[in-house]
């Protein structure tokens, strides 16, 4: 086990150095310094099928310790975009699937916009998300953009999910997001 998470720290650790230039600079402070140092030891490059399960218990576990927050309060900027999900497998992310643009590790209600939204909903904004379908529904759940997606993306949001399964069956829609204040 020790040699395992030495390699995998091994290999994280080299392929954040090659892709240091390509990913935007986390915040110079120690809690972001820490957090990387702590994903790098911890995470694997590539998931196992035993990790993706882990991964998804943990989720679980964080979605039922904090409830969602209800929407209630007063709301402001909307948007309709394009909206698909994602999970933390390298072949959907960069290399460093389990971490943020911001710096922050994946978890439920977290949400990934183009660059062009950025601009309208900056990291840190709670958002809903209503789909224009009515074939999914998310409650009352506020999501908060922490992560950033590719730059050819225009109008779209990516949804963050436990699974890969979660992901695919989610698939493409329109939504309507809306910040709340």
């Amino acid at each position: 086990m020790t040699f395992t998470l030495r390699r995998l720290a091994a290999t994280l650790l080299a392929t954040v150095l090659t892709l240091a230039s390509a990913t935007p600079a986390l915040p110079s402070s120690t809690l972001a310094t820490d957090a990387v140092r702590d994903a790098i030891t911890a995470i694997a490059n590539a998931p196992t099928p035993a990790q993706d399960a882990r991964a998804a218990a943990i989720a679980q576990a964080a979605t039922q310790v904090s409830a969602p927050i209800a929407a209630t309060r007063s709301t402001g900027r909307s948007a309709v975009v394009r909206a698909t999900a994602y999970n933390s497998l390298a072949a959907q992310t960069d290399s460093t699937p389990f971490i943020t643009a911001t710096g922050t590790r994946v978890r439920n209600g977290v949400v990934a916009l183009s660059r062009d939204l950025l601009r309208l909903f900056p990291y840190g904004t709670r958002i809903t998300i209503q789909d224009l379908s009515g074939r999914y529904n998310f409650g009352n759940q506020v999501f908060i953009v922490e992560d950033t997606m590719a730059a050819r993306k225009v109008n779209s949001l990516d949804i963050w999910m436990p699974s890969r399964n979660q992901a695919l069956q989610f698939g493409a829609r329109s939504v309507r997001i809306t910040a709340v204040r």
